[in-house]
């Protein structure tokens, strides 16, 4: 069996579609930025023509491409595509969200492509974000919990990536690194209010990938790039060896 790509990854640069670049950044400035995947998505104002955009602007450079489409109507079948991440929110409270959702996405008109499709197990914790309240998800969780729901989401559930989710606020180190210690195999995502090299180092000390989002639209591609260099330094450092 092959190694999975993003046990190679350090970083991962998150656009969303319904978003705009900085003035006068291009999708060709984005992909240069030395991250090691772009995944597309977003939770509000999602369309198939954003997406596909997206998707178009980015494939010629290189970057390993992944959508993580938020329903299945705008999952775009591509070549350009490397594969598809399709979270599932474990301490969401309403079970559509868990499984509900999922059993839509295999009532696509062609199917999943399962070669290329892999479930992120979200645990969302900012009680203030979008995807907080689009999904209903109890944030009220202490380090403990979080660790658990990571072990839960491995072992019994056999899930290749755990995500922790702060999205628009930095998060608790202590929680991140509570969940990275309870995993054996799975890989850590984190993501939320990494805005610059000392927020990337920090959780790329307690997280396998960190991942960016809201900075590129914000701030745009140099500031991105101080998150990568910021993320692969804590990986390369001799305490996370």
């Amino acid at each position: 069996m092959s190694t999975p790509a993003w046990k190679h990854w350090d970083h991962i640069l998150k656009i969303d579609p319904d978003k705009p670049l900085v003035d006068g950044e291009t999708f060709e400035d984005v992909c240069q930025t030395g991250t090691d995947a772009i995944e597309i998505g977003g939770t509000l104002g999602m369309t198939e023509e954003k997406m596909q955009r997206v998707i178009d602007a980015c494939a010629e450079y290189g970057v390993p491409l992944y959508q993580e489409p938020s329903n299945p109507s705008v999952v775009i079948d591509s070549p350009a595509l490397d594969g598809y991440l399709i979270p599932t929110v474990f301490n969401s409270t309403d079970p559509f969200w868990i499984v509900g959702a999922h059993k839509e996405w295999v009532r696509l008109e062609n199917g999943l492509d399962w070669d290329r499709t892999t479930t992120e197990a979200y645990i969302v914790l900012n009680p203030e974000a979008s995807v907080a309240e689009y999904t209903e998800a109890d944030c009220e969780q202490s380090a403990d919990d979080v660790a658990s729901f990571a072990r839960v989401a491995e072992k019994m559930f056999g899930q290749e990536i755990i995500y922790v989710e702060y999205s628009g606020t930095f998060g608790d180190p202590e929680i991140v690194g509570a969940a990275h210690d309870s995993l054996d195999d799975a890989t850590l995502f984190y993501g939320g209010g990494v805005g610059d090299y000392d927020a990337a180092y920090e959780m790329g000390q307690h997280a396998d990938v960190v991942v960016v989002g809201d900075l590129l639209h914000a701030e745009g591609c140099d500031a991105v790039r101080e998150t990568v260099a910021g993320v692969k330094d804590a990986h390369a450092a001799p305490e996370a060896n």
